[in-house]
């Protein structure tokens, strides 16, 4: 009894919960894979398949957010695609002075919940409408469909986090208005399918991470401000 007891434990220990926004994609699918078993099997299988990719893509798993101040974390999973230092976007009105600008990359099978990098209140949300070039690419940045955000942590330190749309994401979800007060590691909004989360640091603050490198949103340290650490080195294995 005890060891199905465990075994079942760490099934259920696997299985995130998945984010409300994902409910309705879910019924639609489930309702249309109905539909194509009646007319042809063969079909209802393969809509079987795409249905259990759309409840892994919305899964909303539980994190462990370092809670020291001066850290700054990481907002979304994915691969850390760019890391330079660059004037940020104007609709920030984060000044002109070059902050460290770190670009996280989700594909398609990254969980797509964004998260807080720090506690604070979020003195500024715009959305600006534009392209949906490959998420990846640079000016992804500057051209695409995006969504910036500033949060200013209670000693007045403001960091950016800008949601950008990819080539195949068209809609750009917010969980926290302007205004509001969140936690760091707090969920605030979600990108569907396929995206890029840019995280603008403080001026003079260096990036814990290296190009290539896996983050978790909620959970890796994208910075630690209280460091004098300069930027960090890495190699591929």
């Amino acid at each position: 009894m005890s060891d199905s007891h465990s075994l079942l434990d760490t099934i259920a220990d696997s299985l995130a919960p998945v984010h409300r926004d994902g409910h309705k994609f879910i019924a639609i699918a489930l309702v249309v894979t109905l539909l194509l078993f009646l007319i042809w099997s063969p079909l209802g299988w393969i809509a079987a398949l795409i249905t259990a990719w759309i409840i892994y893509f919305f899964r909303d798993p539980d994190r462990v957010t370092p809670l020291r101040d001066g850290l700054v974390i990481a907002p979304a999973d994915g691969k850390v695609s760019l890391i330079e230092s660059v004037r940020p976007p104007a609709e920030l009105e984060l000044g002109d002075e070059e902050r460290v600008r770190v670009s996280i990359f989700l594909s398609v099978f990254d969980v797509h919940i964004q998260r807080a990098p720090v506690a604070g209140r979020i003195i500024r949300s715009l959305y600006i409408p534009g392209a949906f070039l490959n998420a990846a690419l640079d000016k992804a940045s500057e051209e695409n469909e995006r969504r910036a955000i500033v949060i200013e942590t209670a000693t007045g330190t403001k960091v950016g986090v800008v949601q950008i749309a990819g080539l195949v994401a068209r809609r750009i979800v917010t969980l926290a208005a302007e205004g509001d007060s969140v936690g760091v590691g707090e969920r605030f909004g979600l990108i569907r399918f396929g995206s890029r989360v840019d995280t603008y640091l403080p001026p003079g603050a260096f990036a814990a991470v290296a190009v290539g490198q896996r983050a978790i949103g909620g959970e890796t340290v994208l910075a630690d401000l209280r460091s004098t650490e300069p930027e960090r080195e890495a190699r591929r294995h």
